[in-house]
This record gives C-alpha cells, structure tokens and sequence, in this order.
C-alpha cells in the first residue's frame, strides 16, 4: 500500500467512478481499477460495490477514505512546507460568486504583486461549495459570505456587506421611503439557489419574521434574476455589489429595506491547515480591503491568532 493507492482511491470516491478519477488523474482504466483492488486485497475488505456505471462507497469504504483524505492532505502540504512552495508553487483560491465576481480580482492582483512566481488558481463556487472543498484540501483559503458553522473550518470577518431589495422600475414600492420583507413577499419573489449565502440570510429573516415565501424564480445566475425584474415579473434582495451597476443604470430599482439586511464577508480555512507565508500575506490583504472600502469587518488579526481565538 502506497501513497500512489492512496490518491488514487481518494480520487475515484470523490468521483464515484473509476472512468472520472482515471480522466482526472491522466491514468489509465485499468490502473485505477489495479490500484483500488491492491488496496481491498491488502485489507482484506470491499471498499466499493458496483451500481450500473458508477460505484458507491461502502460504510468501511467511507469510513477509509476519511483516513486516506487526511494521510494525502498531510503530505501535500509537506510538500507545499519544504518545497518553498510560497515562491514557486501553486496557491488555489476559492470564492463565492459575490466576492469572485467583485473583490477576488484585486485581491488576486495585489498577491501576485508580493509573490510573482507564484502559481495562483481560483474557483468560483456558491458559499457551501466552497467550505466543502476546504475540507476536501480542493483549494487553500475561501471567502465566503457567512461565517461557517463546520467546527473544522476557521473563519476571520473582513469587510461588511449588505443586501438590498431591487424592484422593476415605476414599481410601486420604488417610490416608498422604506419597505419590509412582508412588503416584499407580496410579489413574486426571484432567489438564488440553496447553498448560497444570500439565500441562507433571507430564509432566515422571512423565518424571524414568519413570513412564508416560495420562490416564483430560483438561479444560480444572479444576472439571470436581475434580467427578471428589470422586465417586471417579479422583486428580489441581493448582494449590493451584484447590482450596483444595474441600479445606477436604471434596469431595476432600488427599495430600501428597513431594517437593513447587513452581513460579514469571511476568510476561511481548515483549523488544521498548514499555514504559510502566502496566506497569512492574502488574510492581511483581505483586512486591508476591508479598511479601504470603508466597511471593515474587524481589527487586524493573523491566521494563526485566529485560530488560537477560536480553540
């Protein structure tokens, strides 16, 4: 048994296929299918069972690959350690789609600045997609829009943010000082999908307020929800950095919500991640944003006094 099984076994649970994994690792069919059964021959046990084109897990198979995951992490990030890996490797980056669409950038242009040869890789996903690749070591830090409730996963505030409600424009809500959620919940109401962040605050404030509401739009497209309203189907609160642009440009109108629906944008990483020069540099940029804007979440704070913090 060898780190090589180990990767390999880690690639096709993750994948629920040995066809995935061998495409994803650039190895053979039968290697894969080799090393998976090496690794069943040598503890004596079955790991996956077969279901039409894919295979699932068993309990102990389950159970293994949080072991495996934990052993190949590990060595990655000895690798990343002794490798001098802050100058000439490869940093992954994950971050919603709010903040990937409007702070990553510059965040991502000032880290190349401090590390020039370094390798920088981002993926832009919803909140929740984000936290499971930090526990799946898929990326090194996230930013995400709500402070995690994982006990494995650290979380540092760094800027404060706000939703706000966009109506057609001449709808009659547009022309009201202020309006509440239950105003709101009288139209038709667009929302993002389950998972992201902005979906989780509003259920949880129509819940506080026992307002029951059934999306007449649900998408993963933020554009596509704007596009919408613009056309006077329907109402919707998002993130105000999504839809600054298309209220300053009239497409929709502003409705300002009372009370305010504010959040924190938050750094996260594995509580037991290796923590290099890299990130602690990429947190201090991501304070220091928040101070620029006007809006910082927190004083400043080091990843591993975050950590220390919060046990």
């Amino acid at each position: 048994m060898t780190l090589r099984h180990l990767n390999i076994y880690v690639s096709v649970f993750r994948h629920n296929s040995i066809t995935g994994a061998s495409k994803a690792l650039h190895l053979a069919q039968p290697s894969v299918s080799l090393a998976v059964r090496e690794l069943e021959e040598h503890y004596g046990l079955k790991l996956f069972v077969r279901e039409g084109r894919h295979i699932r897990p068993t309990e102990a198979g389950k159970e293994f690959y949080g072991y495996a995951l934990h052993i190949v992490s590990l060595f990655s990030e000895m690798e990343q350690k002794f490798r001098n890996w802050d100058v000439q490797g490869t940093f992954r980056i994950g971050a919603s789609i709010t903040i990937g669409t409007h702070i990553l950038p510059a965040l991502i242009g000032r880290l190349q600045k401090a590390f020039p040869q370094l390798r920088i890789e981002a993926v832009i996903q919803n909140s929740a997609a984000i936290e499971q690749m930090i526990l799946e070591n898929s990326i090194d830090i996230g930013l995400v829009e709500n402070q995690p409730d994982l006990p494995d996963l650290q979380a540092v505030a760094f800027l404060e943010d706000s939703l706000c409600a966009i109506v057609p424009p001449g709808h009659p809500l547009a022309a009201q000082r202020s309006v509440t959620l239950a105003d709101l919940a009288q139209y038709p109401f667009f929302m993002r999908e389950k998972g992201s962040a902005g979906r989780e605050i509003l259920e949880a404030s129509f819940a506080l307020r026992q307002l029951s509401v059934r999306p007449a739009w649900e998408s993963t497209s933020t554009q596509a929800i704007v596009s919408g309203v613009a056309r006077g189907l329907g109402v919707a609160v998002l993130p105000f950095l999504l839809v600054k642009r298309d209220i300053e440009e009239k497409n929709v109108a502003l409705a300002p919500l009372d009370p305010p629906l504010t959040r924190h944008l938050h750094v996260i990483f594995h509580q037991s991640k290796y923590r290099t020069a890299s990130m602690e540099t990429f947190l201090s940029l991501c304070l220091e944003y928040g101070v620029s804007s006007g809006h910082p979440a927190g004083g400043p704070i080091s990843l591993h006094s975050a950590a220390s913090d919060r046990g």
